[in-house]
């Protein structure tokens, strides 16, 4: 080979790595491209993958709630046997943490979710801290803790209500029956912001929407973890999510007979 000849081919093997890296660099900046483009779409169908997960544990408490309502099943109510027919919310929601009288985590006092098997039964799966159960305490007394941690708040017009003449108001603990499964679209929990009523130093394992000439903590905290918007189970057993509740068209927050 002559010398213009190795000059020749040594010039033309310098392009072909010069354009090999150009193409290397194109092709990086167009996948870098698609992945600003598809990665936010990602984020959001993955967020709708985790919010139907929690839809999903949702329809299985609601389930449950039916069963546990109904008097014809048999349901353990625990406690509430001496009530005869009727039954409180407060002892349904022990049933399914398992704590107080249904304490199902053996001679522990204290046993944490999610736990070796991985059961977390009673949350959304966009929390991850862990929750603690004590054996002696019903839910609204400090069996379940830390309140920011709670994912699931109980509709507490099913729970408490108002009695007595307006000027000396007090509270008494609704008894339920199997009349309340009659009421399809009462919400009857739905996914709370735990650390928003810890900032208030409440408790949230209990929740209402506040309404005019109303008094009383506001005990309205609902979650916007799934793409801003709150997954509602309802006595029926189905479940929604919506945006902004409190303007959801068919939704009765309490029987008529409980207001």
């Amino acid at each position: 080979m002559t010398q213009a000849g190795f000059h020749k081919t040594r010039h033309t093997m310098t392009r072909e790595r010069t354009f090999t890296l150009v193409e290397v660099l194109l092709s990086l900046g167009i996948i870098g491209l698609l992945l600003a483009v598809a990665l936010p779409t990602l984020g959001k169908a993955m967020a709708t993958a985790r919010s139907f997960r929690c839809q999903i544990a949702q329809r299985s408490v609601a389930f449950d709630f039916a069963v546990f309502a109904n008097d014809d099943l048999g349901p353990d109510r625990g406690d509430d046997a001496a009530l005869g027919t009727r039954f409180r919310l407060e002892t349904f929601q022990e049933s399914q943490y398992g704590i107080d009288e249904f304490w199902r985590y053996g001679e522990a006092s204290v046993h944490e979710l999610p736990d070796d098997q991985n059961n977390d039964p009673m949350r959304c799966a966009e929390l991850r801290d862990p929750i603690r159960l004590r054996r002696d305490k019903p839910c609204a007394s400090g069996g379940v803790s830390p309140p920011s941690s709670v994912s699931f708040g109980f509709n507490a017009r099913l729970h408490r209500r108002s009695v007595g003449p307006p000027d000396a108001p007090r509270t008494e603990t609704v008894q339920l029956t199997s009349s309340i499964l009659e009421w399809g679209m009462v919400p009857l929990f739905w996914d709370v912001d735990g650390a928003l009523a810890a900032s208030r130093s409440l408790n949230p394992v209990f929740s209402a929407p506040s309404f005019a000439g109303e008094s009383g903590p506001d005990l309205w905290y609902p979650s916007k973890r799934h793409n801003g918007a709150s997954n509602f189970a309802f006595i029926d057993g189905h479940v929604e999510s919506s945006l902004d509740p409190l303007r959801a068209e068919g939704w009765m927050w309490a029987p008529p007979t409980l207001k």
